[in-house]
């Protein structure tokens, strides 16, 4: 076994006995513990350029990669021990779910320290080959990213890789909405079903499922025609449980029509008739819009049996439950209603993300304001 000794400081180089090189650095003394590297390559001169650039990034500040920690291991490591912790609990079940069945298996068995650009943009590329949506692509980039923005302030690797990655960019989606007509088509099919007011709700003020959901009586003040948005309800691996809202923004009142009391009261009725007849089988959590034992309800089964079957019923095209959501904010908007009072009782965070979504009634109101100005000159010229 030849070997080729350097002066302190400055490493060595090993050629091992099975035929591949190992360059050696001791860096000395740092935070009380021994440092000492081992980059390995095929060829004496591929060892040569690793230890050459591992001393410069030390003489820089820049930190040493670890070549034995695998992008698997340090992803694991990192949903485990920081994301865990540190999100949301549907947020972790949707970076876990987007780690362990399509990053790990694309790049778990890369080392670390190896991890390139080249690798990472290829890697988007089978995703979105296999099927996987932009979005859902672009999702994945902005995990790789965050965990290894973690990986750097950890001096694990020196740079972040996926900075110098663009993600893919998604198509945008034209938003399905109900004009007038149907939204009262729908309310009418509704009325009888045991949810008419949460589809109330739903279309006069625009809120998530899960703050409907989420939403308790003690947040409902039927005498000043106003709710309060204060949690919503999220259904993650470990079951269901309430959150706050993601921004500040999302913690609103919302005024309420008249047609919205109306049907709250009625429900608080029924519901009060339904709690009588479950008995000791009724589980209170306050909840306005609970199951037929007071839990909260399940979010597929709303849409499963409710909301697509009262879709049939009026005869109107299917659309999700939270384009209700972008119904409301388009019907107000065709209204004349100005954005902010829009922005404000969706809870968006700036009136930028009101306008952006909603730019598809822009041109209708843009219309409607020539209109106007038409009208008003042509008063004034009379």
């Amino acid at each position: 076994m030849a070997t080729q000794r350097r002066g302190k400081g400055e490493g060595s180089i090993t050629r091992l006995a099975d035929g591949r090189w190992q360059a050696r650095v001791d860096l000395g003394y740092e935070g009380g513990k021994r440092v000492r590297k081992a980059f390995y390559g095929k060829t004496r001169k591929e060892v040569q350029e690793k230890l050459t650039t591992a001393l410069h990034d030390h003489q820089r500040g820049l930190p040493l990669p670890d070549e034995r920690q695998t992008v698997g291991q340090f992803l694991t490591d990192w949903l485990d021990n920081t994301a865990r912790h540190t999100l949301r609990p549907t947020s972790y079940d949707g970076y876990a779910d987007l780690v362990h069945h399509h990053l790990v298996p694309a790049l778990g068995r890369v080392p670390l320290a190896k991890l390139t650009p080249q690798q990472i943009a290829a890697c988007y590329g089978d995703l979105l080959a296999k099927g996987l949506a932009a979005r859902t692509v672009q999702y994945a980039h902005a995990v790789l990213h965050r965990a290894l923005d973690q990986a750097v302030r950890w001096n694990l690797v020196a740079r972040n890789p996926t900075d110098a990655v663009d993600a893919p960019r998604p198509q945008r989606k034209e938003i399905t909405v109900f004009n007038t007509e149907q939204a009262q088509q729908f309310l009418d099919a509704a009325q009888d079903d045991w949810l008419h007011a949460l589809y109330v709700l739903a279309l006069m003020t625009g809120m998530r499922q899960g703050e409907l959901l989420g939403l308790r009586w003690q947040d409902v003040d039927l005498a000043a025609g106003s709710l309060s948005v204060r949690r919503t309800l999220v259904r993650t691996s470990q079951g269901w449980s309430w959150a706050e809202p993601k921004t500040a923004k999302g913690r609103r009142t919302i005024a309420l029509p008249a047609l919205a009391v109306e049907a709250l009261r009625q429900h608080r009725v029924r519901q009060l008739e339904e709690r009588l007849r479950a008995g000791g089988l009724w589980e209170d959590h306050d909840l306005v819009f609970p199951n037929h034992t007071g839990k909260p309800l399940e979010r597929q089964n709303v849409v499963k049996r409710s909301f697509r079957p009262l879709l049939a019923k009026a005869g109107l095209p299917y659309i999700r439950f939270h384009d209700l959501r972008h119904s409301a904010a388009t019907l107000l908007l065709s209204l004349g209603e100005h954005p902010k009072v829009v922005q404000e009782r969706l809870g968006h965070s700036t009136i930028g993300v009101t306008m952006d979504t909603y730019s598809h009634v822009l041109p209708d109101m843009q219309r409607k304001a020539a209109s106007r100005l038409d009208a008003l000159f042509a008063a004034e010229a009379g």
